[in-house]
Formats: structure tokens, sequence, C-alpha cells
């Protein structure tokens, strides 16, 4: 409980689990703070001169993020920057231009000499390119950037882009941890959605995937899927639970903005697609963490389960919420290096143009204050469902109990977090709706902001 001593200023909480009911249009999963659209040209400068200036200390992790893409189709649920129906020049084209990208980073100061301690292939689909695509690709960034001491190398799949053959390449690369987009185990459901793939694909690809011996096999789902039922629901997780993946990662399904399925219900005037309210899609999340947990898996994350005996790292994800530096290559990636956020142009022509003289394509970028950076780590570490005090105190010289603590006392009463001197710890109910308690730690002026 909070003491009695006097309170410090924070804002009034902006919102609380009453507010949330139907699922409207527009971003909800909180992946950095502050708000991208807060994100400017004027900035881009700044990027310039810290990426100039060789690092004050060599303890911060540095991590690599690859974008790839591509895939087979666009989801309808879909907001990242992805192409479907790109032919083998073209993908070659825009490989050639990720690497150049990796090559003109691995010779700034900031980043000159420094080892990866991690690195993450995401999209998009990057298992879409083929395996030659990717052993002359890779081959070439790692004369730039090694990854040999690379705690963690992970990368996305779409089961219906794997062979056999590629999955070798995948692990001769140095993969450490194999991330399936399985999202779904209903046929029906998944064409619905507009995913590429089908089960019979996905039950065609685990064998090989375990004999591959990957250090860790994680598999996505999300929950309120549009046709999803509570029979469908239930029928999906216990099919996962047969597949035995080391971990399982949970979302639920939201409508940002430029999604099929949401410019269909801006067109339609509201009707369209219909998705799950909060209530249903936090109970299906909450029924699945139930059935995991008596399958002998353990909560990682207000997202993740991990099997217990198994590797349950995921060194990408509790890096950058550490703030570890990040370089994001390729269109439209967003990178976090030297305390700045900063993002790629997010068209072809504009990603590749800038590569071809020489330059980093920048489109925006945002340089926070003191506050605003302790702010960022304190809401994304508490979508792991604790976080110490003392961490903030000893990093950022505050204390995150008085200085938040009109919303921690606010949420406690709510039952969604309980507070204590040496942690802050999230109730089950508070990691089924951790991103829409986030906003609650906003400064006012980004609490409206859009998430892009």
């Amino acid at each position: 409980m909070m003491s009695d001593q006097t309170k410090v200023a924070s804002p009034e909480p902006a919102t609380t689990v009453r507010d949330w009911k139907k699922t409207e249009t527009g971003s909800v999963f909180v992946s950095n703070y502050p708000p991208y659209s807060f994100w400017g040209e004027d900035a881009c400068p700044d990027v310039g001169a810290m990426l100039d200036t060789p690092p004050s200390t060599v303890d911060t992790p540095l991590g690599l993020y690859l974008h790839i893409p591509f895939c087979r189709k666009r989801c309808k649920f879909c907001y990242f920057r992805v192409y479907t129906g790109r032919n083998a020049s073209d993908i070659k084209l825009y490989l050639d231009a990720l690497a150049k990208e990796v090559e003109i980073y691995s010779q700034m100061p900031r980043v000159r000499g420094r080892s990866l301690s991690f690195v993450y292939f995401g999209g998009g689909t990057p298992s879409y390119i083929g395996a030659g695509h990717l052993r002359e690709f890779v081959h070439r960034i790692t004369a730039a950037m090694p990854w040999n001491q690379a705690e963690e190398v992970a990368f996305e799949c779409e089961p219906g882009t794997l062979t056999h053959v590629k999955l070798e390449a995948i692990r001769d690369i140095g993969v450490t941890r194999l991330s399936l987009g399985v999202e779904n185990m209903n046929d029906d459901i998944l064409r619905e959605n507009g995913r590429a793939h089908v089960t019979k694909e996905i039950y065609q690809v685990m064998p090989w995937v375990k004999e591959m011996d990957f250090e860790q096999v994680n598999v996505d789902l999300i929950s309120g899927m549009v046709g999803e039922t509570w029979t469908s629901w239930k029928d999906t997780v216990q099919k996962i639970i047969d597949l035995d993946a080391d971990s399982v990662t949970i979302y639920q399904m939201e409508l940002p903005y430029n999604t099929v399925y949401s410019k269909a219900l801006k067109t339609n005037g509201g009707s369209g697609p219909v998705v799950a309210d909060w209530e249903t899609k936090r109970a299906w999340h909450e029924y699945a963490i139930e059935v995991f947990a008596a399958a002998d898996y353990e909560v990682s994350s207000a997202y993740t389960l991990c099997k217990k005996g198994r590797s349950s790292k995921f060194v990408y994800r509790d890096s950058l919420w550490r703030s570890a530096d990040l370089i994001g290559a390729g269109v439209s990636s967003f990178s976090h290096v030297g305390g700045l956020h900063f993002q790629n142009r997010t068209d072809w022509d504009g990603y590749l143009a800038p590569l071809e003289s020489g330059h980093l394509p920048l489109n925006r970028a945002f340089k926070p204050s003191h506050e605003e950076r302790m702010t960022r780590e304190m809401i994304l570490q508490l979508k792991l469902g604790v976080i110490k005090p003392s961490y903030f105190s000893n990093k950022f010289k505050v204390d995150i109990l008085k200085q938040f603590e009109l919303a921690y006392s606010r949420l406690e009463e709510d039952g969604m977090l309980e507070l204590g001197e040496d942690e802050i710890r999230l109730t089950r109910m508070g990691l089924l709706q951790v991103d829409q308690l986030l906003p609650n730690f906003y400064d006012p002026k980004y609490r409206n902001a859009r998430y892009t």
C-alpha cells in the first residue's frame, strides 16, 4: 500500500478497465513511448550527430533488427509495411539495400567495433525468401556485423513458406529462436482473416522444426480473430498444447487504423467484420493461460508462456524493454540508439534511393527527456508483470512509487496491480489488459495521440 507521506504530483489516470468494451478502430498495443505521432524530421540531425560520436560506455547491449517486408498474402488485421507479389528480382534488390544499410551502420563511430548481443528477423515474413537468397544475404551482413557472439538470433516464420531445405538454411545462419505465426488452428478462421497458411502446413512443418533442434521454438496465437467462438478457441488451445512448443505468445485481436478490416469498417460506416469485445477476448486469453498452466507452462509476460524446464529467455524483448541500443534496418524500421528514437523511410523507393548514394534512409526521429526515458522503461517492463522500484531508483534516480502514486493507487483499487516497497506486480486481471492500462502513466499531452 502507498504511504501517507505527501504525494508527488502526477497526472490524473487516463482510463480504467471499465472504459474498455467494444473493439473499435485504433491502435492499442503499446510498443514504445512517447507515441510515434510525436516524432518528426526536425530531430533527424540529432541522430546523425549521435551516430558520429563513439559511445561513452560499452555496457549497453546492441541489437540488430532486420525487416523482411515480403508476404504471400496480406492479413486483414496486419498494419505493418509489407509487400505481396514481389518477384525474385525485387527481393534481391531489397536485400542488397538492406545489407548496404547494415554496412553503413557498421562503419559509424557509435556502432563500429561493438558486438551484437541479439538479432531479430521480423516482417513481413522472413521465411518468404529462398534459402539461397537468405544464405547470400547473411554472408554479406555478418561480414560487416558478425553475430557469432550473439546470445539470441530470432527468426519469424509463416508455416506455409517453410521447406526442409529452408529450415536447414535458417538453422545454419545461427538462428536460436524460431517463431511460428500460427495464430489459430481453424482453417475457416485462418482464411477469413487473410492468413496464407492452413493447418495442414503447420502439421507438415512441425516434425522438421523439431528435427532441427532449435534452442527455442515459439508459436504465436491471436485471441479474438474474426469468426472465433468459444468452441473454436478451446480447440485451438488444445491443438497448440499438442504441438509442444517451448513457448506460446498470445495477442488479443485489435483494429489498428490502416488494416483491411479497419478500412472496411470506415468505408461502410461502421458495419463490417465483427470482432469480439474486450471482455470476451480477455476471457479467451485467461482460459488459454489456465489451460497452458495445467499443461506445465508458466507465465513469462503479459503475452508469453514458457514450458517449464525449457529455455524461457527472450533476449530481444528483455533488452528492448531495458533500453538496449537497437539498429532497425529495413523499410519503415524503428531504431533506438544512444537514447534517441528514429524510423526509416516508409515507402519502397524512398527507402532504396538514399542507400544507393550511401546515406541512411531516415524518416523521423524523437529525442526523449530523462523523464520520458524512465517512463518508457517503466510502462514496457510492466508488461513483464513485475517491476522493481530499486531498478529505476538506481538507473534514473527516481522513486517511481512517488512519481506515479496516483496512477498506481487507482489501479490497485481496481485490482489491476499489487504494490509493495520492493516490487510492483500486476494481477492476473492486470496482465490480461496491460496495454489498456499503460496510458495511465502517459504525460497528458500524449494520451490521445495516435500510436502510428
